[in-house]
């Protein structure tokens, strides 16, 4: 599951700014499967968090999953909330959600966070 940002030019109806994406658009949010089909997807006001109305995309998704035996869900920071984790929970869910940028976190595991040898620097060489 994940957002993304559709950017609009002149006045279509729910257009507007979003700090994030620094630009006047829609917010759409998306579900894929495994083969990257589109499951479900919502059109949203361009200033919505990304995690907004996650339930109206995610709920048909799972119940349309119910029954098999191997189901894993996969998001970004956005999703990281108790509410969706017990919700992926209650349905039998296995999940992998990015957590949020955390100073704390990051000071915690900071030697875990070297890049291997022979792997590129993250920022340009000056």
């Amino acid at each position: 599951m994940d957002s993304s940002v559709s950017p609009t030019h002149g006045q279509q109806e729910g257009t507007a700014y979003n700090g994030h994406f620094e630009s006047k658009c829609y917010h759409p949010l998306f579900c894929f499967n495994q083969f990257g089909d589109l499951e479900r997807a919502v059109l949203r006001e361009g200033q919505v968090h990304s995690a907004d109305d996650w339930r109206s995309v995610l709920e048909p998704v799972v119940s349309r999953y119910r029954g098999t035996k191997r189901r894993f869900f996969r998001g970004d920071a956005a999703f990281a909330t108790s509410e969706i984790y017990e919700f992926l929970e209650q349905e039998g869910y296995q999940y992998v959600i990015r957590l949020p940028a955390n100073d704390v976190l990051s000071r915690e595991i900071s030697d875990l966070l070297t890049r291997p040898v022979g792997r590129p620097p993250n920022k340009p060489i000056t």
